[in-house]
């Protein structure tokens, strides 16, 4: 498994699970995952919420992606990372303008409620339910 396996996985099947921690208690929520590149998995949040927080208080997370299948076909990918915030008016641009324009109705492209960020440096790996006792042996896609 590559990084570029990593992408397509996730750019198939957005609709994920972020995990965060607050102090010693675990959150999952499903999330949409908006894109990757070579340079990271990006996604979004607002300022307000209280997943920001956590992320700012530690950017420790795992994202897993899931492929819908049936027990047969099921796989999973989870990506495994710490997050940065990117401050980026392009970035934040194509996210109201051009890929997420529904946001809009929370703030426009330069409201600072907008917060991109991304797990730039991580590991990815791919799990279905014939590697049952393998996970540890699976090939990760380090980046």
């Amino acid at each position: 498994m590559d990084l570029k396996d990593a992408i397509a996985f996730a750019t198939q099947y957005p609709v994920c699970f972020l995990a965060t921690a607050d102090g010693d208690q675990p959150h999952v929520r499903g999330w949409l995952f908006w894109f990757a590149d070579p340079t990271g998995f990006y996604f979004q949040t607002l300022a307000p919420k209280d997943v920001y927080q956590q992320l700012v208080a530690n950017p420790k997370v795992e994202v897993c992606f899931y492929n819908g299948g049936d027990l047969a076909t099921a796989k999973t990918m989870r990506v495994t990372g710490a997050v940065e915030f990117l401050d980026d008016p392009a970035l934040r641009h194509r996210l109201i303008e051009q890929d997420m324009p529904f946001l809009a109705g929370v703030g426009d492209a330069d409201d600072p409620i907008h917060q991109i960020f991304r797990i730039a440096h991580g590991q990815a790996f791919i799990w279905g339910m014939s590697d049952i006792l393998k996970e540890r042996e699976l090939p990760r896609a380090v980046f």
